[in-house]
């Protein structure tokens, strides 16, 4: 059985290249990404890419979440996925950026958990993930406005 969760979708307005190079500027995440504060990797399909992330309870600190790197199609799919990282769990991530036409297009990403511990996780981590998720979409969005048109992102 699988447990999925999906961010909304946000419509940008720059071309999927645009939006890809700041998805994958992990040097930056400090400055808008509220759910990834810190990314480490190579960016090759399987090394290990490291995410730093905000305490589930909402604490403070954070936590360091391994996973590896399964598929980099530019400038539409990233995918990765905890391997072995959890017995009895794997969390698949897609981040998807689809073309709207030449100057727009659309995110999303999504995780699918599969596995022993994966309904659990789910209904432990469901709701923390989920928002998660939106709030990058929305920053992701924010960033490219503010990168192409130097306007604040609020």
């Amino acid at each position: 059985m699988s447990f999925f969760i999906e961010s909304v979708t946000v419509e940008i307005d720059a071309p999927a290249e645009v939006v890809w190079s700041v998805l994958i500027d992990y040097a930056n995440y400090p400055q808008w990404n509220p759910y990834t504060l810190a990314v480490d990797t190579k960016l090759a399909v399987d090394s290990p890419i490291d995410l730093t992330l905000p305490k589930p309870d909402g604490s403070e600190g954070t936590w360091v979440s391994r996973e590896y790197i399964r598929v980099v199609d530019a400038p539409r799919l990233l995918r990765y996925d905890t391997g072995d990282t959890f017995p009895g769990l794997l969390g698949t991530r897609d981040q998807v950026i689809t073309p709207l036409g030449p100057q727009r297009c659309s995110y999303r990403t999504f995780e699918t958990f599969t596995g022993k511990y994966a309904e659990a996780v789910f209904t432990a981590q469901g709701e923390y993930v989920k928002k998660g998720f939106d709030s990058v979409a929305h920053a992701l969005r924010d960033r490219v406005r503010v990168i192409r048109t130097g306007q604040s992102a609020l």
